[in-house]
């Protein structure tokens, strides 16, 4: 029997902001297709989310020039409210986020298995540059 291990890869942000904004901006769909995308040229035109544990989500993330796009999207294993997501990816790969408090400040730490199509530094590079879309998203509201 052959067991593969696989690759964890994890990226994290400090936010300022109090968690409950972070918990809210990440996790309604209003907000979601406004950060949800690792660059300029990417966005997240549709956004749907079910957070209970059981519970599914789908972003479908496009190019905006049309020439790529993909649904990403999963079911929820574990949803502690202003603490942590953990969740399993349509693929099997499993990701979990914790959102820890510091008066002000929130750190998100997300940690997710990598796929076998694309090198490790890209998807960490993605991984992470969507993760400081949402810092810079969530400081810019009121």
């Amino acid at each position: 029997m052959t067991t593969t291990e696989k690759t964890s890869i994890t990226v994290e942000a400090t936010v300022n902001a109090q968690v409950e904004k972070v918990w809210k901006t990440w996790s309604d769909p209003e907000h979601i297709v406004k950060w949800c995308s690792p660059s300029d040229d990417w966005h997240t035109p549709r956004a749907e989310n079910d957070l209970r544990e059981g519970g599914k989500f789908l972003s479908r993330m496009e190019a905006k020039d049309g020439s790529f796009g993909f649904d990403f999207g999963g079911v929820y294993d574990r949803v502690k409210t202003n603490e942590e997501i953990a969740y399993t990816i349509g693929d099997g790969r499993k990701v979990e986020i914790w959102f820890t408090p510091d008066g002000d400040t929130t750190r998100v730490k997300e940690t997710f298995e990598a796929e076998d199509i694309n090198p490790i530094e890209m998807q960490q590079g993605g991984w992470q540059a969507i993760l400081n879309n949402f810092k810079s998203y969530t400081e810019s509201l009121k």
